[in-house]
């Protein structure tokens, strides 16, 4: 980034003087612009690549204070060095500078002089441009940390750590991870404030070692991005254990520094939260799984009606929650059960499991719904005394439509028919409260109607009320389609959320 002599624009009108500071600087090693008049040297300010400005005080136009004020007001870190033959007094070099010069020459001017008080100020303010520099990176870094951990997905992981690079170097960045799957993606951005995008990208890993890397390559093996024209591309590599893959942070060479400090961080940053995003992935697969295990395999074939059942664990950054159902048939009755036990994590999964293994044992025994949510609540507050939960419990008799049913609790189901829903209320007590319980609800599903089962996945929202989320339920399943399969995935496509984070399970029961 830094290399190379320095640029000195000289501002004077004098032709004679102009060219003896010329003269000296260019003999000096400096590179040296020229400018006759204060308004010649503000229109080249910020534009030109200038490191130090040599400035007469009387100019034709403008006074070479009024200059410096304007030249600091827009680039507070580029020094000014006033030069005068008249404005020699104290008062003319206090002013001076006190409106913003860094150093004042009185004429007659020394060669060595000159040079001395340039490469001094140039000295202090190339510092304090590294200083600045590595400042503001670093304040970068932390936003992209935090960005990266806070990442609700691998992709989206990615994608932060290449606009957080690409805003911190203020150029073209890619970042490039292995999945937990062994899939090798990159996100790249085209530069800073650009949004970034997820590639596909394959990398050779052999002999990348454990720990920090940085090397300088040739930008075609990393053709992601257009990266600058005649400039390498620095390579950092992250590797923090032996069977993971390493992560690779990419950035044009012309944007490092002595050691590429910023650079070096940002690949162990983000190298951290993918392997913290890979190891959650791992935990959340391994929990689905098992939740998913716990659930019925198959949907029952009852003469008479028809079933359908959607069951959609949360989203992959959040934990697995304890919604269940179960469908069997007993003695010539469908038992029917929805439920969901309150939390979210694998022990509100092993909960639930003992709920719907206690629900089929006492259902196998002959029991009434409403015995069997007693004798449930009786179990969980004998062995599982500190959680809650809610059920719905059903027993359907298909020839002729009768349906026993007894919930704790649970959002009640949506009974449909002709275009018309209305539903079946039956308020009770969660199970884990020791209360009274009314008698079970009974009536006769009519042929054609379709009752809907649904945990509160399907309807809650932070943002609205549940009477909301119940309209909306009602408003959809006005209309039944004719595959009850496709009916439910439609329940979820309108009522749930694109990400969605809690789990949802749904039964559709029609009697023909």
């Amino acid at each position: 980034m830094e290399g190379g002599p320095a640029t000195v624009l000289v501002v004077d009108d004098s032709r004679t003087k102009r060219y003896l500071l010329v003269s000296w600087l260019t003999r000096a090693g400096f590179s040296v612009l020229e400018a006759e008049t204060g308004g010649e040297a503000l229109a080249r300010v910020g534009v030109d690549p200038i490191d130090l400005v040599v400035l007469d005080v009387r100019l034709p136009d403008l006074s070479g204070f009024e200059v410096c004020e304007r030249i600091k007001a827009a680039h507070p870190a580029m020094p000014v060095v006033h030069v005068s033959a008249h404005a020699i007094d104290v008062v003319d070099r206090a002013q001076g500078l006190t409106r913003g010069a860094d150093a004042y020459l009185a004429e007659p001017i020394e060669p060595e002089e000159l040079v001395a008080t340039a490469s001094a100020v140039l000295r202090y303010y190339r510092a304090r441009q590294r200083a600045e520099l590595l400042v503001e990176r670093l304040t970068g870094l932390a936003d992209t940390t935090v960005a990266v951990h806070a990442a609700p997905s691998f992709a989206r992981l990615l994608e932060a750590a290449a606009e957080g690079a690409a805003q911190i170097f203020k150029c073209p960045a890619a970042v490039v991870a292995e999945t937990f799957d062994g899939d090798c993606i990159a996100g790249v951005a085209a530069g800073p404030g650009e949004a970034a995008t997820v590639v596909p990208w394959i990398v050779d890993d052999t002999g990348v070692p454990i720990g920090s890397t940085v090397r300088v390559q040739d930008p075609a093996a990393w053709g992601l991005v257009g990266w600058p024209a005649d400039d390498t591309v620095t390579v950092a590599a992250a590797r923090l254990r032996e069977d993971r893959a390493p992560l690779y942070v990419v950035v044009p060479t012309a944007t490092q520094t002595d050691r590429n400090p910023v650079l070096v961080q940002l690949a162990q940053a983000v190298a951290a939260a993918v392997e913290a995003q890979r190891s959650y992935d791992e935990e959340h697969r391994i929990a689905v799984t098992l939740q998913r295990s716990l659930l019925p395999r198959t949907i029952p074939t009852v003469a008479g009606l028809d079933l359908a059942v959607r069951y959609e664990p949360a989203s992959a950054q959040t934990e697995v929650g304890g919604d269940f159902y179960e469908l069997v048939m007993l003695d010539g009755h469908l038992l029917l059960a929805i439920g969901d036990v309150a939390g979210h994590s694998l022990h509100a999964a092993t909960v639930m499991a003992e709920l719907r293994h206690a629900v089929r044992a006492y259902a196998v025994e002959g029991h009434q719904p409403g015995a069997i949510l007693h004798r449930v609540n009786e179990l969980m507050r004998t062995l599982l005394p500190d959680e809650l939960a809610t059920i719905c419990v059903l027993l359907v008799h298909p020839p002729s439509g009768r349906v026993r049913m007894a919930s704790a609790g649970h959002l009640p189901p949506a009974l449909s028919l002709n275009g018309k829903v209305e539903y079946v209320q039956q308020s009770a007590p969660l199970l884990g409260v020791r209360a009274p319980r009314p008698p079970d609800l009974e009536f006769v599903l009519p042929a054609g109607a379709t009752l809907v089962f649904y945990t509160d996945g399907l309807i809650e929202r932070r943002d609205t009320t549940i009477d909301d989320g119940l309209t909306a339920l009602a408003a959809v399943a006005t209309r039944v389609d004719d595959d009850l399969d496709r009916f439910c995935e439609r329940l979820l496509v309108e009522l749930a959320p694109p990400e969605i984070h809690d789990d949802v399970a749904v039964v559709a029961l029609r009697r023909r």
